[in-house]
């Protein structure tokens, strides 16, 4: 009895300790990054990401040009494995902010631009390259105006080119125009729970004085292009103050791109007081453009998939009980007769759980399938409550790798046991789990590779270095092959799934039909199709637009109508073939939902072509192709899955509900 007692004491205890820290935390806020306070005059140096552009799509490191670099020399900032994987490269910079000093403040002057200086500069201008720079974890934020529209802009660019007739000159951006927003922080009531870069803390009362100060809550710059004389500012050095400039209109006065010229760089800095809140400080990145067409899309398309669902699952819940009561009702003559005249799917009861053509690969592409949906459903949850915040980049793609990896024990259980409920035994159940592990993570190795040459070739920040395809492939030996093992041996364990009827011997002949089955599986992706373009839209945007997406719970909605309607188009398109005397079910199964992909794929071309008209190159065009065709496959192994297995149950059920002689 002591050792109950003490464990309900452990647990009582457990219990008053968190009631305690919940009644202390009047609020608290769990995404994003740990809250910095800064005292007036702290200095804070921002960071720089990758150059980025919509036109390429190849991330290149931020000195590959010949921009200012920091006193203590180049430091790269600490990344994850999502950010490595994206691209990313955060280094140190010289700009220096102190907080709440207002100031203009130069730089540095350049030597003379040489001939591959000003090539690369031009050719980066030409490009849209965007310079990503980072203060206390925001990215910086720029407005313009377009047909009287402000649209908002994350980063800057690199140069510009006038209209014509200047359209052959270059412009540098060397004149950077910050506005800081910041929050008096006063550090009473609130207790911050953070979850990003700088790992998890919780303000504590002694703590609350050492808090107080101001709150970065908004970083945004107007970029301009300075002429200076060189001369002048050479005399000065770095953080000396400057007078403060204004963006000139004119050409003259503007710094061109050329050989022989030095370029001067300079900032301003002004610290502006605001009513945001540090916990409500990316709200402003995450405003989607259009989000009344978006909310009216989505919503439109929840109506027309629930009408359409309703509508099939009514009729076919008719059909098959009536079917099925009819059946039962009748005695052996009329059963016979009724077989002859009206029904074909309770003819092909002795060929219906026959085994289907490649059974290992529908094993591991159907195990292969459930690891990518429970990573993608896991995801998706944890995102939609807020896990997965913008402020911690790279986390999402971390963690859907690791998810990944880990559920590939569940993967190795579904295979094998579908494995031994095919074949009748576990033979050869080792090979399959290597099969598992090795399948859709080899395709996607192969693509990434090619496409890595490619990066390679371009000397772009995009590449993966050879350290971290070490470190990949070690993650995938190390955990994702010994887990779908367990998995496997797991599954030769659990009981195999009983089939309700015999299989003949013989295998019934199947019916010609007028039109190929092919055409009628290719046809049932539509539906699905249907539930995901709209919301596919927004996700290519922010990929290849480099926009902020941030409304996983339309995603959740979204997921759970295509897990529906794959699963209904599936059964549907199972009873079709099987009313035909169409005993080969299985892969038409798993393809009638998993066609999807093939339109998605389609849809992701019609989006190059259409959408993203400012993709110039082959190579950017081979990088777009090859990215959504990972994308494309999975989910094709996912939707494929989820209509295989409600098919193959279905079925299951449909024919134990059958008598049978």
């Amino acid at each position: 009895m002591a050792r109950p007692l003490i464990s309900r004491r452990k647990l009582c205890a457990t219990f008053v300790y968190l009631a305690v820290i919940f009644q202390t935390c009047i609020g608290f806020y769990l995404p994003g990054s740990y809250m910095h306070t800064y005292s007036t005059g702290d200095e804070i140096y921002a960071k720089v990401n990758s150059l980025t552009s919509i036109e390429t799509e190849l991330p290149f490191s931020y000195y590959s040009l010949p921009y200012c670099k920091p006193k203590g020399g180049i430091k790269k900032s600490a990344e994850n494995l999502g950010e490595l994987l994206m691209g990313d490269q955060i280094d140190n910079s010289p700009y220096r902010f102190r907080m709440n000093v207002n100031e203009s403040v130069y730089l540095c002057t350049s030597a003379p631009l040489s001939e591959q200086d000003v090539k690369l500069l031009k050719q980066r201008t030409r490009d849209l390259y965007q310079v990503n720079m980072i203060l206390d974890n925001l990215p910086t934020m720029r407005f313009t105006n377009q047909n009287g529209v402000k649209i908002q802009w994350t980063g800057y660019p690199i140069g510009y080119t006038p209209p014509p007739p200047n359209s052959k000159d270059d412009y540098i951006i060397n004149h950077l125009k910050f506005r800081v927003l910041i929050h008096e922080y006063e550090g009473a009531g609130v207790e911050i729970i953070g979850t990003g870069e700088e790992g998890m803390g919780v303000i504590s009362e002694a703590d609350k004085k050492k808090a107080s100060g101001y709150e970065i809550v908004g970083f945004e710059v107007v970029p301009c292009s300075v002429k200076y004389d060189p001369e002048k500012m050479a005399k000065l050095h770095i953080y000396d103050n400057t007078t403060s400039v204004s963006c000139p209109q004119e050409l003259d006065k503007s710094q061109i791109i050329r050989e022989q010229e030095k370029v001067s760089f300079t900032y301003e800095v002004e610290f502006v007081k605001s009513d945001i809140r540090w916990p409500s400080r990316w709200d402003a990145y995450l405003k989607m453009e259009g989000s009344r067409v978006h909310w009216f899309s989505i919503l439109n398309s929840l109506m027309v998939i629930f009408f359409l669902a309703g509508i099939v699952f009514v009729i076919f819940l008719r059909t098959v009980r009536r079917d099925l009561t009819r059946y039962e009702e009748l005695d052996k003559e009329a059963q016979a007769q009724m077989n002859e005249e009206l029904s074909g799917w309770k003819l092909v009861v002795g060929d219906v759980f026959r085994e289907p053509s490649n059974s290992t690969l529908l094993c591991v592409m159907v195990a292969d399938g459930v690891q990518i949906t429970g990573m993608a459903v896991v995801t998706i949850v944890f995102a939609a409550l807020g896990f997965m915040s913008p402020a911690s980049r790279g986390m999402l793609l971390t963690g859907m790798i690791l998810l990944y990896l880990f559920l590939g024990i569940i993967a190795g259980y579904v295979g094998v046991r579908m494995w031994r409920t095919i074949k009748g035994s576990s033979e050869g159940w080792r090979s399959l789990s290597w099969s598992i592990a090795c399948f859709f993570p080899g395709i996607v190795f192969v693509i990434l590779t090619v496409l890595n040459f490619i990066l390679w070739g371009s000397k772009s920040t995009g590449a993966l270095p050879i350290s971290l395809y070490f470190i990949v492939l070690s993650l995938w030996f190390c955990i994702s092959v010994p887990l779908t093992l367990l998995g496997g041996l797991l599954g030769t364990r659990a009981e195999p799934i009983t089939y309700p009827v015999r299989t003949n011997q013989i295998p019934r002949e199947i019916p010609e039909r007028k039109y190929p089955s092919w055409l009628l599986v290719l046809g049932a992706g539509t539906l699905p199709f249907g539930t995901l373009f709209i919301e596919l839209f927004f996700i290519l945007s922010s990929i290849w637009l480099g926009r902020f997406y941030y409304v996983f719970g339309f995603l959740l909605i979204v997921l759970l109508l295509l897990v529906i309607v794959c699963a209904e188009v599936s059964v549907v398109l199972t009873y079709m073939h099987l009313c035909v005397e169409d005993w080969m079910w299985w892969w038409k199964a798993f393809y009638a939902s998993g066609s999807v992909a093939l339109y998605v794929f389609l849809y992701s071309i019609n989006y190059l072509v259409f959408d993203l008209q400012s993709l110039s190159g082959p190579v950017s065009a081979i990088l777009y192709l090859g990215y959504s065709l990972i994308i494309a496959i999975a989910i094709m192994l996912s939707t494929g899955t989820i209509g295989f297995l409600i098919s193959f149950y279905f079925v299951h059920y449909l024919f134990s509900s059958v008598k049978i002689d």
